[in-house]
C-alpha cells in the first residue's frame, strides 16, 4: 500500500458521513419551513420568517451537519455566480463581531461586497435588499455565538433587533439558521420575542449508556470504508469509554479520532485497527506523553483531552 494510495483513503473517509438522531431533527424541522415558505410563495402569502437554532460545543459536529443539511438538499438552489436566485446564503460571524462587520460578511456572502465604507443602518439595509434580490429563503449564521457581547444591553439589543428585521420585512422575510455554541441560548433568551420564533435543537455530548450501539456501528462503518479489521478489544466497554473521554464526548471528535487512527494504521502499515493507533493518534494530536494519554494511562478519568502538551500539573 502506497503513500498516495493512503492519502486517498483518508480523504474518502473524510468525505463519509455518519448521522445521529440529532441530525434527522435537524433535517425534519428544515424540511417544515422550507415546505412552508414555498407553500405561502405560491399562494402569495407573505409571513415572518422562522429560525433554527442549533447549538452545541466545540467538536460537537454543528458546522458539519448544517453544511451537509443544506449543501446536499436536493431542492435547494445554492449560491453560484452565474445566477441570481440562491435558496441559502451562508457565513460565518467574523470575530471580534461588530454589527457592521457582520453585515460586511453578510453582503459579501451574497456576492455584493461594499467598495466603500458605510454605516451599519445602511449595510443592514442593502443586505435585506439584496437577499430578496437572489430570492434567498434561508440565512445561514455560523459561530453564531460570536454575535452575544456581553458589553451592554444597548450592543445586544441591536443584534437581535437586525436578526428580528430579517424575519419581518414586509416584502421578503427570511428565515435564519444558527450554529453556534451553547452560549447562543444566552442571547435569544434576552428577547422573548425572538426566542419564540426559534425551534432550538442542541448536539449534546455522547454517553456510552445511550449511543454504545451507535458508537460500534459507526467504528464498524469506517473500518468497512477502510477495509481494515478491528483488533478484538475495539468493541469492548473499557476502549469505548477511553473513546468518549478522548473525544470530550463531542461526536465530531469520535470521527476526527477514529479517521486519525485509522491514518496511523495505514502508516504502519497494519492490516488492523488497534488501540495503540488511537493512542498514537491522540499523542500526535496533543504532544502528550503516554501517562496523559486516555488510550494508555490506566487512570484517565482526569485527563482533559483539549489541552495540548499536557503534564501531570494540569
Amino acid at each position: 500500500m502506497t503513500q498516495s494510495y493512503n492519502i486517498e483513503k483518508i480523504v474518502g473517509l473524510k468525505k463519509l458521513y455518519y448521522t445521529r438522531e440529532t441530525h434527522e431533527h435537524l433535517r425534519d424541522q428544515f424540511d417544515r419551513l422550507l415546505n412552508s415558505r414555498r407553500e405561502e410563495l405560491r399562494q402569495g402569502i407573505t409571513r415572518e420568517g422562522r429560525a433554527i437554532a442549533l447549538l452545541g460545543p466545540s467538536g460537537s459536529g454543528k458546522t458539519t451537519a448544517v453544511e451537509r443539511l443544506l449543501y446536499r438538499h436536493p431542492e435547494l438552489v445554492l449560491p453560484e455566480p452565474d445566477q441570481e436566485r440562491a435558496d441559502v446564503i451562508s457565513f460565518r460571524v467574523p470575530s471580534p463581531a461588530t454589527l457592521k462587520d457582520v453585515g460586511m460578511t453578510a453582503l459579501d456572502a451574497l456576492g455584493y461586497p461594499l467598495s466603500r465604507d458605510r454605516p451599519a443602518g445602511i449595510i443592514w439595509a442593502m443586505v435585506r435588499e439584496f437577499l430578496k434580490k437572489r430570492q434567498t429563503l434561508f440565512l445561514h449564521i455560523d459561530e453564531a455565538q460570536d454575535l452575544y457581547t456581553a458589553n451592554s444591553d444597548h450592543v445586544l439589543r441591536n443584534v437581535i433587533n437586525t436578526l428580528k428585521s430579517l424575519m419581518q420585512h414586509k416584502d421578503w422575510p427570511v428565515s435564519i439558521i444558527l450554529s453556534g455554541m451553547p452560549e447562543v441560548r444566552k442571547m435569544l433568551n434576552f428577547d422573548p420575542q425572538l426566542a419564540r420564533r426559534f425551534y432550538p435543537i442542541e448536539l449534546e455530548p455522547l454517553s456510552l449508556a445511550a449511543d454504545e450501539a451507535m458508537l460500534k456501528d459507526m467504528l464498524s462503518a469506517y473500518l468497512r470504508k477502510a477495509e481494515l479489521r478491528p483488533s478484538s478489544d475495539l468493541l469492548y466497554t473499557d476502549f469505548l469509554m477511553r473513546l468518549l473521554h478522548a473525544s470530550a464526548h463531542e461526536f465530531g471528535l469520535v470521527i476526527e479520532l477514529i479517521i486519525a487512527a485509522i491514518e496511523e494504521a495505514f502508516i504502519a502499515p497494519a492490516d488492523e485497527l488497534r488501540s495503540e493507533h488511537f493512542a498514537c493518534a491522540f499523542r500526535r494530536r496533543t504532544g502528550c506523553y503516554d501517562g496523559m494519554n486516555p488510550f494508555v494511562a490506566p487512570d484517565y478519568a482526569d485527563i482533559d483531552p483539549r489541552k495540548l502538551f499536557p503534564d501531570l500539573q494540569d
